[in-house]
């Protein structure tokens, strides 16, 4: 495939945009003497680009960076028969463009010296100091790595340990692997098609959670062409038809975006708010997914309206003549100003109906906001100096480490779960499952706070996510205000409340596994249970260190149910060494008649005779085990509660059976019916002589017409 199969952008002249324009530089030529009074010609367009972010930016480090760039890759080619002293303009170009800092782009132009010329480090440290000294060890690392399979797990931690440091480092990554798939096209086409699939798989995500769109859409489109040259072709022709004058009137489009944009302006000039309202194409890859998701493109599909103002109120005071003056169409409309994107994106969604019933998508931003938005952590400066060229307040480092107000939420994360990770092969599977996760939810904390999620994250992740390893104890959540098991998949907006445990010694159930979306909770969660093989099914319960069983709300999941009927199982059989596990089917208590059966690893598990299963074990052929019931009185028990419906029956429920010493475990409120309601409990009891109380007392609540023994514990809240 040829390089200009590779550039997607090249034949079709396509209408202005606001989006950075990194296509500037395609063979960049060495031009002229260096003069000591002024910089190379070769690297003037890098300097027009940054002094268009940095009016005064002192450009003689960059001066002194090309002369040494240039002398050491003297007489070095690359394959496309150019010299190598372009691919490090080419790269810095880029991150110009995008708003980079002058360190970032002095460590830019030197970042292949190191591994591929006869500079060494000190050599950098000494002539430009300690912080392009350390980008450039950084950049240099991450050009070892090696993609091949057995070598990807280790290298990929590396690279995000160095990215995490300090993120400058992977913009320069990501700035070079981009002018690299632009001159794709001079190898092979099975190593563009690999070096395509790690660009897809690895760092097209990794431009995202840093939140620079513009170089994660040119690397998706170029990715496109070279993965599926099909559909790319097909899309391009359907991009080149849109912008195609129509015939009879030469030189002008019938286009819908642009008369809605045009009321737009209209609408916010009357309303005196200062606007620029523009038109805002989608890239090759976005039209090809609106085409698959929608099966035929309306003519607004190729574009979205950009309005753009200058203060956070403006957004706002744009949605609502918007929202006043059209048709809004209210299921588009998200707030990404109010709860930002975990990548730092801000901006508000909308789109409204125009003339024709032509729906127009609409993205409102400050300048600030929008810069940002295409940039991501490359726009917001040096984190790491007081100089005027960070745009972020300095934070304080903290025992000697580098504070960074950049790094987004997600990196933060990801850091602190790649150092819980017991192996490379751990850390690559869960990296790549969390790459895979295309979309982010939010979720509201009751302080106030805020957690990103991916999208199907459960109350198990969000514990973790905002806990840390004290999750291990959490017990149950609310969310929404509605108690709700911790299997529960959590929405985007959902208010969540996690609940612990006072037992802070307790620990996660193999079956949260089941229910886990993120890195940090799955690794967690491992480490735990193989460092406590002997506690694998946990001990989050009901029994505190004062031995008086703790009076919880029903709020304990299936898993936490089960964890305390093995702690508190006193059936005994004549079986050394055995373990005896009470039944969660039918929950016998003393002095039940009960049997065992012997089931997977030597575990006998104790039913009540009359359970369901005890037929079918012995259908099945299982033999009986003779169990008796030991000294220890402790028992759980489920319980199903038949009531009348009435406002406060759950809450005097719960103080019947927290009276009685009782500690609920888990509870199911089933939805009235013939202003019916069913309420189930499991129960862990302190003295199983106590249950005939407990029941009386469950029975006198008012409402309350029985209260029997369940053949299953609760399941759900």
């Amino acid at each position: 495939m040829s390089a200009e199969a590779t550039n997607p952008g090249a034949p079709i002249r396509r209408r202005g945009r606001p989006r950075i324009d990194l296509r500037r530089l395609g063979r960049v030529a060495v031009l002229g003497p260096v003069s000591r009074d002024r910089l190379p010609d070769a690297i003037g367009h890098v300097a027009e680009a940054h002094r268009a972010h940095y009016p005064d930016a002192d450009l003689s480090v960059l001066r002194k960076a090309y002369v040494l760039a240039e002398s050491s890759h003297r007489g070095q080619m690359r394959k496309s028969g150019e010299p190598y002293i372009t691919h490090p303009l080419a790269v810095t170009l880029i991150l110009a463009e995008l708003g980079a800092e002058t360190t970032t782009l002095t460590a830019s132009l030197l970042h292949d010296t190191v591994e591929d010329t006869e500079v060494t480090l000190d050599q950098v440290r000494e002539q430009f100091g300690d912080e392009v000294c350390y980008l450039v060890d950084g950049v240099t690392k991450l050009e070892k790595v090696d993609y091949g399979a057995a070598a990807e797990p280790e290298t990929f931690r590396k690279m995000l340990v160095a990215t995490g440091d300090d993120v400058r480092v992977m913009s320069i990554k990501l700035a070079d692997r981009l002018h690299n798939m632009r001159t794709l096209g001079v190898m092979r086409p099975e190593k563009q098609a690999r070096i395509a699939r790690v660009t897809r798989d690895v760092l097209i995500p990794l431009a995202e959670r840093l939140g620079v769109q513009a170089l994660k859409t040119e690397l998706e489109d170029l990715v496109f062409a070279i993965l599926h040259p099909e559909e790319y072709a097909h899309t391009r022709a359907l991009i080149a038809a849109s912008s195609a004058p129509e015939s009879g009137s030469p030189g002008a489009t019938d286009d819908p975006l642009s008369a809605v944009a045009e009321n737009v302006r209209t609408v916010l000039r009357d309303a005196d708010i200062p606007a620029d309202v523009l038109i805002r194409p989608r890239h090759y890859v976005s039209v090809h997914r609106v085409r698959i998701k929608r099966g035929e493109l309306r003519g607004t599909d190729f574009g979205r309206l950009l309005v753009l103002v200058g203060e956070d109120a403006d957004c706002y005071a744009v949605l609502g003549e918007l929202h006043t003056c059209f048709t809004p169409v209210i299921s588009e409309f998200k707030d990404f100003i109010a709860a930002p994107k975990f990548n730092l994106y801000q901006s508000l969604h909308t789109a409204v109906v125009g003339a024709g019933g032509a729906v127009a998508e609409v993205l409102i931003r400050t300048h600030r906001m929008h810069k940002v938005a295409e940039a991501g952590v490359i726009a917001l400066g040096n984190p790491y100096i007081a100089d005027g060229t960070s745009t972020l307040p300095q934070a304080e480092p903290a025992d000697g480490e580098r504070a960074d107000p950049t790094r987004p939420g997600w990196l933060s994360r990801l850091l602190a779960w790649q150092q819980s990770a017991p192996d490379p092969d751990t850390f690559w599977t869960t990296l790549r499952a969390d790459l895979a996760e295309d979309r982010e939810i939010t979720v509201f904390r009751t302080d106030g706070g805020t957690l990103g999620l991916p999208a199907g994250a459960s109350c198990v992740d969000a514990a973790y996510a905002q806990y840390g390893d004290e999750a291990h104890s959490c017990i149950g959540a609310r969310v929404n205000g509605r108690l709700a098991t911790l299997s529960t998949v959590l929405s985007d907006g959902d208010t969540v409340q996690l609940l612990l445990a006072e037992d802070t010694a307790s620990g996660p159930s193999p079956d949260w596994l089941d229910h886990v979306r993120t890195p940090a909770a799955r690794i967690a969660i491992t480490g735990w249970l193989d460092a406590h093989p002997e506690g694998a099914q946990g001990t989050n319960g009901s029994q505190p260190a004062g031995g008086r069983p703790e009076r919880q709300p029903a709020y304990l999941s299936d898993a936490g149910a089960n964890r305390a009927a093995r702690r508190a199982a006193t059936a005994v059989v004549d079986m050394p060494d055995a373990t005896v596990r009470l039944a969660g089917c039918c929950t016998p208590v003393p002095p039940d008649d009960v049997t065992g059966f012997t089931v997977r690893g030597g575990v006998v598990t104790v039913h009540r005779r009359e359970c369901p299963g005890v037929a079918r074990m012995q259908a099945a052929g299982r033999t009986p085990v003779t169990v008796g019931w030991g000294d220890a009185a402790e028992c759980r028990v489920t319980l199903v509660a038949e009531s009348f419906g009435r406002p406060g029956l759950l809450a005097d429920l719960t103080e019947a059976i927290a009276s009685a010493d009782a500690a609920i475990i888990s509870a199911t409120v089933e939805p009235p019916s013939e202003q019916r309601v069913r309420h189930t409990y499991t129960l862990q009891l302190p003295d199983a002589a106590g249950l005939p109380a407990l029941m009386r007392a469950m029975r006198d609540v008012p409402g309350v017409y029985d209260v029997n023994r369940a053949q299953h514990p609760a399941a759900a809240v």
